[in-house]
């Protein structure tokens, strides 16, 4: 059973999507791959209350690391893909090739930059911590004016 609750947040309304009681969804406004609102089950405001905590302490510069406990729905290899996000330090970046190089197959970078692209939990699983190999900044589905303001507040250049 899914329910969802919207959280504000500075980059406006955030929808945190929660299946049998875990986060499995954080979606923003325009996100692209954002499912459609009624897969995200009746708003219960209540079983977000920690999600909502972190975020807001995150955003604050609080929190650096997250606990959330997270359903991350998607194929194997999507999977292995978001659980690397997770290891991405707060403040540094990885490339899609480090990524498929720490996945054990250095062929897979488009692979990996597919699979990012549909992280269903944005901000929480940083998939904006990834940047082309260049140093560039590269798709990001919540657009990429926001996913410079993460990398810039995450490198200490101020706070949203």
């Amino acid at each position: 059973m899914k329910n969802h609750t919207v959280t504000d947040s500075p980059y406006g309304p955030l929808t945190l999507v929660a299946e049998d009681g875990t986060l499995c969804g954080l979606y923003m406004e325009n996100q692209r791959h954002r499912p459609p609102e009624e897969t995200f089950g009746a708003r219960d405001d209540s079983l977000f209350t920690g999600a909502a905590e972190q975020l807001t302490a995150y955003f604050e510069g609080e929190l650096t690391e997250f606990t959330v406990e997270l359903r991350l729905n998607g194929t194997p290899f999507q999977r292995s893909v978001w659980e690397q996000l997770c290891l991405i330090p707060y403040g540094e970046t990885r490339s899609y090739g480090q990524l498929a190089e720490a996945l054990g197959n250095p062929q897979a970078s488009r692979a990996v930059g597919l699979a990012n692209g549909r992280n269903p939990v944005s901000i929480i699983v940083p998939c904006h911590r990834v940047i082309g190999a260049s140093g560039s900044l590269t798709g990001y589905g919540g657009g990429l004016p926001r996913k410079q303001r993460l990398l810039d507040f995450e490198r200490g250049a101020g706070l949203f």
